[in-house]
């Protein structure tokens, strides 16, 4: 699975569930909320805050180092 900025996080929770700390880490703790999980992780990263292409690089690095 290669993450992008434009892939939905309840697809890569349904896909990897072990990639839920680094949501968290950013401050995403609505992680079981269905509007959570419908959002890309750009739109997420927008609202919190975080650098979107950091959050992807560690999410494909965790899921291809597995």
């Amino acid at each position: 699975m290669e993450i992008t900025k434009d892939t939905i996080i309840g697809d890569i929770l349904d896909k990897d569930p072990s990639t839920a700390p680094f949501f968290l880490e950013m401050g995403m703790h609505c992680l079981g909320c269905p509007a959570s999980r419908g959002e890309t992780i750009e739109q997420a990263c927008m609202v919190h805050g975080v650098d979107a292409n950091t959050l992807v690089e560690k999410l494909n690095q965790h899921i291809q180092g597995k």
